[in-house]
Formats: structure tokens, C-alpha cells, sequence
């Protein structure tokens, strides 16, 4: 078993939390990384470098491999994250001239499979908007039932990121336009579909949302977030007759990119729909056309019904 690292001296640590700042603000500044991106990788650093008692950014291949036997109990994608944080920071420190070598190849490369996402069938949808539906039939209707149906139909309508969704401007949705831009991770800027029931939802909600506060969806002196977000879609599902833990505003954007491929829509007007800055990303949703294409080949092909040959 190897030795433990000597406890951190104060200046070793400081050392280390000054260099992954600065590979923090290089990151925002060029690479236009997300704010979670941001937080998760300056997490993961300051980890490591605590643990290689503030040796972190002259690591050698010994220190790094004491540190990824650390990672065996953590799931595939924690260690995959860990793993991409300190080989960004090995070669920005390689490219900065801060070290004369790059000690990243030594870090682990998990296998990139993905877990399915979790979708819905049209039908569970459409149990959705039914209990919507029962709620704003009532006169008059309770204004957070409209502000709910707003929010639904946004998300499965347009398939926006939580986040997105509650932070959205007062008056993001204009009514004679059917799109919206927004500005999602990494700063990218991308114009998204608003259908026309979207836009009616949102119009009915709006009268009743306070004309004084800067969010669609505004809540105290902020807008909603998105726990509470979650905890309504939960109560939707129930009163829906759907399982509550099958619903969640992430499911709902699941349900948009699946039902639009199952639609016949083009994977790259998905891509920018859906904000992927990787198109790999977006091809996880193919796997709901495959029943599909089935059906289409046995349908369609014209060797099907023609008589098979005699080997």
C-alpha cells in the first residue's frame, strides 16, 4: 500500500487554489463553460489537491494513480467528470508553460455508454393535458392552474431545460412571434419553437403573473425554482394517474426530442432545438425510432414479399 501523502503546508495549498482559479476564469473567459461546469471541476480540483496535500499541479503519474484508487467505489460518470477536470487542468497548465509535461494520460477514460432517458408515451401526455385541462375548465380558474398549463406546455412543447424554463423573462413569449431565444449552457444563444397553444397558455397566465417582477414565472422576491418546479409536475402526474416518479420537467423535454424524432424531425434541427453542442448527445433519442424503422423496412422494403430462393 502506498505511503500517504504528507499533510498540505498552507502555501502549498494556496498555491494550487491559485492556479485552478486561474483555470477556472480561462474556462469561463475561452471555453464559455457553463456555471455548473464551473463549480463541479472547481469542486473536483480543490478535492484532489486536498488529498495530494496541495501538490496537486506538480503531480507525477505515482500521485495520480494513489488518487484514482480514491475513485474505485464512485459511479462511472462522477469518476469520467473527475477524470475530465484534471486532464483540462494538466493541459492548461502544460499549455500555460506551468509544467514541461502532461501527466493527464494517466487518469482513467470510463467507457461513455448512457443511460437511456426516461421518456413518456403520447398517451401519458395526453393525460397531462387532460388534468390540465379538467382544472382551467372551472369559472373562473384558479390562476396557478394557469400558470401550471404554461408551464407544461412549454416544456413539452418546447422542450426547455428546467432552468430555462422558470428564469424566463416576463415577456420572453411575445404573442405574434413563435419562437424564443434563449441562452443556455455554455452562453450559447439558440432560438427555439413556441407553439401557438404555448403561446395562448402563457398569455392566460401572464394576465394574473405580477406585472412588478422581471420573471414569467416569478415567485417571492425570485422566480420559481426548479424544486418547486419538480415538486408540481410530481403532483400533475399523480392526479393524471401516471406513477410520480416517471414525471419530471427533464422527462417532459425527454418526451419532446423522442416524440418529435417518432415525427420524422431532423436530428440536427433537434440538436439546435434542444441546445446539444455535441450532436452524440443528441443521437441518444434514436433509440425510440427503432421500432420504427422496423415496421418501415418490413412495410415498405420491396424484397419482403418476394419469394426467397432455395440455398
Amino acid at each position: 500500500m502506498s505511503e500517504p501523502d504528507a499533510p498540505a503546508s498552507s502555501a502549498a495549498l494556496s498555491s494550487d487554489r491559485i492556479l485552478i482559479d486561474r483555470f477556472l476564469e480561462m474556462l469561463a473567459a475561452e471555453a464559455g463553460a457553463a456555471r455548473n461546469t464551473l463549480l463541479a471541476y472547481g469542486t473536483d480540483l480543490r478535492l484532489a489537491s486536498e488529498v495530494l496535500a496541495g501538490r496537486l499541479a506538480d503531480a507525477d503519474r505515482g500521485a495520480l494513480e494513489r488518487l484514482t484508487e480514491q475513485w474505485q467505489a464512485l459511479s462511472r460518470a462522477t469518476v469520467a467528470r473527475k477524470s475530465a477536470a484534471l486532464r483540462r487542468f494538466f493541459a492548461f497548465l502544460a499549455d500555460e508553460g506551468l509544467r514541461a509535461d502532461d501527466p493527464g494520460a494517466v487518469l482513467p477514460r470510463p467507457g461513455a455508454a448512457r443511460p437511456l432517458p426516461r421518456t413518456l408515451s403520447a398517451a401519458d401526455v395526453d393525460r397531462l393535458f387532460a388534468a390540465i385541462a379538467a382544472r382551467i375548465a372551472r369559472d373562473p380558474p384558479d390562476p396557478l392552474d394557469l400558470r401550471l398549463a404554461a408551464l407544461v406546455e412549454l416544456l413539452y412543447g418546447s422542450g426547455l431545460r428546467a432552468t430555462e424554463l422558470v428564469s424566463l423573462p416576463r415577456n420572453a413569449v411575445a404573442p405574434d412571434r413563435p419562437y424564443l431565444i434563449l441562452r443556455g449552457k455554455g452562453g450559447r444563444e439558440r432560438m427555439v419553437p413556441v407553439s401557438d397553444r404555448a403561446r395562448a397558455a402563457v398569455a392566460a397566465w401572464r394576465a394574473h403573473a405580477p406585472a412588478d417582477r422581471p420573471w414569467l414565472f416569478s415567485s417571492g422576491k425570485t422566480h420559481l425554482s426548479r424544486i418547486r418546479l419538480y415538486q408540481l409536475m410530481k403532483a400533475l402526474a399523480a392526479e393524471a394517474g401516471i406513477p410520480p416518479d416517471r414525471v419530471s420537467p427533464h422527462v417532459l423535454r425527454h418526451a419532446f426530442a423522442t416524440h418529435l424524432l417518432e415525427g420524422g424531425a431532423d436530428l440536427r434541427a433537434l440538436q439546435a432545438m434542444l441546445g446539444h453542442a455535441d450532436i452524440a448527445t443528441t443521437e441518444i433519442y434514436t433509440h425510440v425510432d427503432s421500432q420504427r424503422l422496423v415496421e418501415l423496412v418490413n412495410a415498405r422494403h420491396p424484397l419482403v414479399d418476394a419469394p426467397r430462393r432455395a440455398p
